[in-house]
């Protein structure tokens, strides 16, 4: 591969992670699934995914300011796919479907109405909502403003539950612990239409531990990197501390400084694992997709590590550490030319399965969180979009608390 500045890297993997969700996005206008993106590439080709429509959105603000695409391409793909959003995707109660059929909108292999995968995509909504302005900031309010977050909320744990079987009609599961459902509670707390307590933030478990130096880190069961990263992508925590005066933007410098050192540290048992090739999170992998990649930063568990490795793991923390990942997806360009594709870098690789393994896919949420923090990285363009609007700025207010802490406005005041 051709050596390259740092910016041209990051520039060039931005623009190829761009093209996976303009490429992949159903371009029919007369389509009722307009504007949906699929869920991965080149496999699967007529399932959706929800959260890549969110980061697809987000892409789409992204592309405009940066000219990869005219802007007002940009603004009717996105008014197409808000109109979409609104008025032909499978929903219910305002929640999407985690996956939906990329030609027909309606839900796709049985799967659940997620409250997370709708959380992703209303952060798109309404970061492309506010970076359009016009007509797709109407539909973006209309499409929030839609979304029943109380009836998503177990009242007994005030958690949200984990998922809704539509099949029978009921919840399952609890958001019981840390993990990356935050922008759930900023966007619930501020809603103008159907609001949740904004003390659910205060009622989820935080197990903490540490790996070395690095702790303490308050962190998932599975340690996968990605739960420290999704809400960041729309929420500026810089600065910033809850109640309880937790740092949660430190908290994901040291989670993911814990699992760099976790992959130095075995790196005598793995080819993959270096200092320069690291960052577990949910990815695909020789055997399948699996999201129980990670290094729980807790000396007495240790997760499912099997050598494979996935670019977005540094990529998604290059706001918390941008030498070590800017180092690591040089590495990765530089020395694996079996790992880039026309949309960037594929999912993982994995030089300990025999043969070495390489992803055959891309996936969406996995080159969203790419694109979107490497430009947070450059710009802040994300971040400053999405704090613009109502329900960020109020959201972070309420369930964090401290000086902006306010009361609610009136309903009828509320708005983007």
């Amino acid at each position: 591969m051709e050596r390259l500045t740092d910016e041209q890297l990051l520039d060039l993997e931005s623009r190829r992670s761009f093209r996976f969700f303009w490429k992949e996005a159903n371009a029919d206008p007369s389509s009722p699934g307009y504007g949906l993106i699929r869920d991965r590439a080149p496999g699967l080709p007529s399932m959706a995914s929800i959260a890549s429509v969110g980061y697809g959105l987000t892409a789409l603000a992204i592309g405009a300011e940066r000219g990869w695409v005219t802007r007002e391409e940009a603004y009717e793909r996105a008014r197409g796919t808000l109109h979409t959003c609104l008025h032909h995707a499978a929903q219910r109660h305002g929640f999407f479907f985690h996956f939906l059929d990329i030609d027909t909108a309606e839900p796709y292999g049985g799967c659940e109405v997620s409250v997370i995968d709708t959380a992703i995509c209303i952060c798109g909504v309404l970061t492309a909502g506010e970076y359009f302005g016009g007509e797709a900031r109407e539909l973006a309010k209309a499409i929030y403003e839609r979304v029943e977050w109380d009836w998503y909320r177990n009242p007994e744990t005030n958690q949200f539950y984990m998922g809704y079987d539509d099949a029978s009609g009921k919840h399952f599961g609890t958001w019981d612990h840390y993990a990356e459902q935050f922008m759930m509670y900023f966007l619930g707390a501020a809603s103008p239409t159907h609001p949740v307590p904004a003390d659910m933030f205060d009622d989820f478990v935080r197990y903490v531990g540490y790996y070395g130096e690095y702790g303490p880190v308050i962190h998932s069961t599975g340690g996968a990197l990605f739960v420290y990263q999704f809400s960041h992508a729309w929420f500026d925590f810089r600065g910033r501390q809850d109640r309880r005066g937790v740092d949660w933007f430190e908290n994901s410098v040291q989670a993911t400084l814990a699992n760099r050192q976790f992959c130095i540290d075995h790196a005598d048992r793995s080819k993959t694992f270096g200092p320069s090739s690291w960052g577990l999170t949910a990815c695909d992998g020789p055997r399948g997709y699996h999201g129980g990649y990670g290094a729980d930063p807790n000396t007495t568990k240790r997760d499912y590590v099997d050598g494979t490795i996935p670019p977005c793991g540094a990529a998604g923390s290059i706001v918390f550490t941008p030498e070590l990942s800017i180092a690591a997806l040089r590495h990765y360009y530089e020395n694996y030319p079996k790992l880039w594709g026309p949309y960037g870098f594929q999912d993982a690789y994995n030089l300990d399965a025999f043969p070495e393994w390489y992803a055959e896919d891309v996936i969406g949420i996995d080159k969203g969180i790419t694109l979107l923090m490497i430009e947070n990285y450059r710009t802040g363009f994300v971040w400053r979009h999405m704090m613009n609007t109502a329900p960020a700025r109020e959201g972070m207010a309420l369930c964090l608390g401290g000086q902006e802490e306010r009361d609610r406005r009136p309903a009828a005041d509320s708005g983007q």
